[in-house]
């Protein structure tokens, strides 16, 4: 009898110490760092408003529409301190997050500061190519000019966004490679005449012959540096200055639909919103095409919580939002700026729209 109960007693130590080992490493399974990241529903901003206490859009040298309602951007978060397993499984059963590999946003060979610095990159482009597409929608003719002047550059004061190139040092510089190889054969610190049609009130029209002392040109590039950013070719340009402000951590492209939509609505000749709490996404081109982006389904939920009842989707991205529409959530689909308008238009006037 005590032989038996003495067996018994070393199987239930056996028994107990696979336990502890089992919940022992359970435990250190679910506390060890995993290869993933969580996306949740981003901020949204209104870009007819201001956001993170800045004006998203700005119209110099014109007065801007009266406006109302909501043409909000909307974004994607992501977690930056270390996942565990435990995380990643809770993360998992939430119905507004999504565990993505850490290589979805941050490939290998690319470091978190490469990927923050393209994605600043993209957004600049994004907002760029959204002045640009707007100008074209409001019938503006296409031109070679200043896109945009460097804060610290050395033509700050002296030409201003929607100078019209003429010529450059004495040489033409009426299209990108003109421009290009009068700056390449020169250096920095060289001073050269800069003529420009201006075309921003109130002396749209007239000729203006500026002097600017050359700087350092991007990386990459040889010669002296205007300190401003130019179209690769002839783009439509406004006869007023677009400046497009968000001082936040908003990255990529996806925004440029919305930036576009924003400055069409201060000054173009109809309302877009007619008080509606609008939302969106999609990346804009200058000839007005919308494109695809990542994260819609979060970005729908973003749009719902903050109240938007209208989502304006890219064509591009049907086959995500299909049985992803948060409640309450009208979504269009939209191929191009100008469908995005006209869908406006239709909501107001209660006619059908195409949705995903």
């Amino acid at each position: 009898m005590t032989k038996a109960l003495g067996g018994m007693s070393r199987r239930v130590r056996t028994l107990v110490v696979a336990a502890a080992l089992f919940v022992a490493l359970l435990i250190l399974s679910m506390t060890l760092p995993v290869p993933y990241v969580v996306l949740s529903p981003g901020p949204t901003c209104n870009t007819l408003a201001t956001c993170d206490g800045e004006q998203v859009i700005q119209i110099l040298g014109r007065k801007p529409n009266p406006t109302s309602g909501n043409l909000n951007l909307t974004t994607v978060s992501y977690s930056t301190s270390k996942l565990t397993v435990f995380d990643a499984l809770r993360a998992w059963m939430q119905s507004d997050e999504v565990v993505v590999p850490h290589s979805a946003l941050f490939p290998p060979g690319q470091s978190t500061q490469q990927v923050n610095k393209q994605n600043a990159s993209d957004f600049s482009a994004s907002q760029d190519d959204a002045v640009v597409a707007a100008a074209c929608e409001l019938g503006y003719p296409k031109a070679f000019g200043v896109l945009s002047v460097l804060p610290k550059g050395p033509s700050k004061g002296k030409l201003a966004v929607g100078d019209v190139f003429k010529t450059v040092d004495g040489k033409p510089a009426d299209s990108y490679p003109k421009l290009r190889a009068v700056l390449s054969a020169k250096q920095p610190g060289d001073t050269v005449a800069v003529v420009v049609r201006r075309n921003t009130s109130p002396t749209a029209g007239s000729t203006k012959t500026e002097t600017v002392t050359l700087s350092r040109p991007p990386a990459g590039a040889k010669g002296g540096s205007l300190g401003v950013t130019v179209p690769p070719d002839r783009e439509c340009l406004a006869p007023y200055q677009i400046v497009l402000g968000l001082n936040s951590e908003i990255g990529g492209p996806s925004a440029g639909m919305m930036f576009a939509l924003g400055i069409l609505d201060k000054v173009g000749d109809q309302d877009l919103t007619h008080g509606k709490f609008i939302a969106g996404t999609g990346t804009i081109n200058p000839d007005g095409a919308v494109g695809p982006i990542g994260g819609i389904q979060l970005k729908m939920i973003a749009a719902r919580d903050a109240g938007a009842t209208v989502f304006l989707a890219p064509a591009g991205n049907c086959s995500d939002v299909n049985g992803a529409i948060p409640s309450g959530l009208q979504v269009v689909k939209v191929a191009t700026l100008q469908g995005a308008v006209q869908a406006l238009q239709a909501i107001h006037q209660g006619r059908s729209v195409p949705g995903c």
